[in-house]
């Protein structure tokens, strides 16, 4: 594996009911803060290399944020998406961080959006990644696989944590094999995915977080399947700042139409079509979503679309 620099900073802070929330840290100590929230699966090392870079070139603070389950994140699940947001608020104030842009990748989406829903005052801005869209309430849409969700989410709603550490295990038994897992995987993925991870450096940034994120345990992505499965606790319409999604026409694993749908039904929302991409395209353009991201300010401003 080749090597990828370290965050600047590792660490957890005490949340609500005597848990504990991980981050790792990015950039400059005192920059403007972007908070990333990873894929499903993922960690809070899942920021691209690129991102990081950009990140210490143009005085950001990046900080991505282990959900409950991986790493050193206690395990939890959540009533609904939106409740995570309670736990935001005090990993911010810990931080010391007022005002904020935040980006979520895929399973991560939701999460940002929340953010946006819940913290109106602080959240500037908010980016998707080919974000998942709700299979219940009025903003649901049907297809892709996390409708397969519901047949899964009875069993590891009573599996949740004991399967976690067991997949811990497992995947600790595979470290030394990694790499080629890795590779097999690229190589029956579409083009846009492949080529991504062909790049030397984002195998070894997704070698490194898969690897140190799964170290104790592995339950947050099953939390994901769950919570995805339930209704989120807010709607499209209540994310009141500014939303900059951007999504693969070649997605694979959520179809474009739903990134269409859900923006479509955000008050200020802008979507952008990464042509021939698919899944994990999002990734290959983090320093430009970075760049028009941080161009959004406090208030919505942008009129909302769907191309």
């Amino acid at each position: 594996m080749s090597d990828v620099d370290r965050p600047r900073l590792e660490g957890s802070v005490a949340v609500r009911n005597g848990r504990r929330l991980s981050f790792a840290e990015f950039g400059v100590p005192r920059g403007r803060a972007i908070v990333w929230m990873h894929g499903t699966p993922g960690a809070r090392r899942q920021v691209p290399v690129e991102a990081r870079r950009f990140a210490e070139d143009n005085d950001l603070r990046i900080i991505g944020i282990d959900r409950p389950g991986i790493g050193s994140s206690t395990p939890h699940l959540y009533p609904s998406i939106y409740d995570w947001t309670g736990d935001l608020v005090e990993l911010l104030d810990v931080l010391d961080i007022d005002k904020l842009h935040i980006i979520g990748l895929s399973g991560g989406g939701p999460y940002a959006l929340a953010a946006g829903a819940a913290l109106p005052d602080r959240v500037r801005g908010v980016g998707v990644l080919g974000g998942v869209a709700p299979t219940k309430g009025p903003d649901a849409i049907s297809g892709g696989l996390v409708s397969l969700a519901p047949y899964a989410a009875p069993l590891l709603s009573l599996t949740r944590v004991p399967l976690g550490f067991v997949m811990a295990q497992v995947i600790r038994l595979v470290r030394p094999i990694a790499g080629p897992i890795i590779d097999g995987y690229a190589a029956v993925q579409p083009r846009g995915d492949k080529e991504l991870l062909a790049r030397p450096e984002f195998r070894a940034m997704f070698l490194d977080d898969l690897l140190n994120g799964a170290r104790f345990q592995v339950s947050a992505p099953l939390a994901d399947v769950i919570l995805f499965t339930r209704p989120w606790g807010f709607e499209a319409a209540d994310v009141q700042v500014p939303v900059l999604w951007w999504h693969g026409d070649a997605d694979h694993i959520i179809p474009h139409a739903h990134g269409v749908h859900l923006a479509s039904r955000l008050p200020h929302a802008r979507f952008t079509t990464i042509d021939g991409e698919s899944h994990l395209g999002g990734l290959g353009s983090a320093t430009e979503a970075l760049t028009q991201l941080l161009e959004l300010g406090p208030r919505p401003t942008i009129r909302s679309s769907a191309t």
